[in-house]
């Protein structure tokens, strides 16, 4: 992403976190961001309907190591498919190697914003009092469930509102082709790479986390906030 957009992005996540501010112009600063970010994905899409060597289609694997390996992967793949991306997710030792699929611009954007609310995330994690009574882990797994439940439908709000502005923009090819020609790219790729795919089986989690994690994923910063480095992102709380 060029210097340009993440210089605006830090400048208006720096005013949404002044203390100055009311709660009401701390969500404008933030929700702009956040839409920079997805008006990014879409010039990136138009540019490369008419030069494929702008934007071309690739994968590149994220290791997501322990504790909450697994919550973790989930959280990743909730945020790469509102951005057209695709994820498989591999058994490495305790953690898991996530293999994502996309275009350049979307692989980006996505690691951007995984490495970012990883961090709010944790944040978040250390802050919830779990209930008495409940095991920690258990409780910490569906708060992460609800967070990234509610992350990825306030993504898909943003990309969906990203695309009809820029669609309706656009003098070039119908926007609506481009982006199903781009899925359609990726899952060959995918396909290519794995093709015998299989679902995993659906995860059932026991803890009462879910309802504090989604407020949490509602109050997130999905403008890629300080982009710290990933070792540091990727830590929480203790499985105990």
């Amino acid at each position: 992403m060029s210097e340009a957009i993440l210089s605006k992005v830090r400048k208006l996540l720096a005013k949404a976190e002044d203390p100055a501010c009311t709660p009401a112009e701390s969500a404008a600063f933030t929700a702009k961001a956040t839409e920079l970010i997805a008006r990014y994905g879409v010039d990136q899409a138009l540019l490369a309907a008419r030069d494929p060597a702008v934007d071309p289609v690739g994968d590149r694997v994220v290791d997501v190591p322990a504790p909450y390996a697994r919550d973790k992967a989930g959280l990743l793949a909730a945020v790469a498919e509102p951005m057209r991306c695709r994820s498989v997710r591999r058994q490495q030792g305790s953690g898991f190697a996530m293999h994502l699929f996309g275009f350049a611009s979307d692989l980006e954007r996505v690691d951007l914003l995984f490495t970012s609310l990883l961090v709010q995330a944790a944040h978040g994690l250390a802050a919830a009092a779990v209930p008495p009574g409940e095991h920690p882990a258990a409780f910490r797994r569906s708060w992460l469930a609800g967070f990234a439940q509610v992350v990825t439908e306030r993504l898909r709000t943003a990309e969906a509102d990203a695309a009809a502005h820029g669609g309706a923009a656009s003098s070039g090819p119908s926007y609506a082709l481009v982006l199903a020609d781009r899925s359609d790219r990726v899952q060959r790729r995918l396909a290519e790479v794995y093709p015998r795919l299989r679902t995993a089986p659906r995860r059932r989690l026991a803890g009462r986390g879910f309802g504090s994690g989604a407020e949490a994923g509602r109050r997130a910063d999905l403008g890629g906030r300080r982009m710290p480095g990933h070792q540091e992102a990727r830590r929480l709380p203790p499985s105990g």
